[in-house]
């Protein structure tokens, strides 16, 4: 039996993992996710919640063949490391996308999508996946 799924942490993260809410420093207007209570680039603590448009382009990408325990199912999987349009990096799963069409430069969108599921607490966790734009 796995560790137990820790839902009050799962929910403190709720913003940053359904629809993609970081920070935005009100002193020099750098944005950052996800948010953080002091800014990188100029140590202020004025920080407000900042809600990305969710499209991006993929920096870097790998296949995830052996996954860690829980995610089994999806194997493989790939994975990427995607620039927001707003400039922050975000590493997430690509999902409905052939692994043989991802390339550098591709742009992707957010979707919500299942992470992952507790089969002995009948838990499923949802979060934020990218896949390339509808046409």
């Amino acid at each position: 039996m796995g560790k137990p799924m820790q839902v009050a942490r799962y929910w403190r993260h709720f913003k940053e993992k359904y629809r993609l809410i970081g920070g935005k420093c009100k002193s020099c207007g750098q944005v950052h996710f996800p948010k953080r209570p002091v800014c990188p680039e100029c140590g202020s603590q004025e920080i407000e919640e900042f809600q990305f448009s969710g499209k991006g382009k993929v920096v870097s990408w790998t296949i995830i063949r052996n996954p860690p325990s829980g995610y089994e199912y999806y194997k493989p999987y790939p994975i990427a490391l995607i620039e927001l349009e707003e400039g922050p990096l975000v590493l997430a799963q690509l999902t409905d996308v052939d692994p043989e069409e991802i390339d550098f430069g591709m742009e992707v969108e957010m979707v919500t999508r299942k992470i992952r599921e507790f089969s002995e607490d009948g838990i499923i966790l949802y979060g934020y996946k990218f896949r390339p734009p509808l046409k």
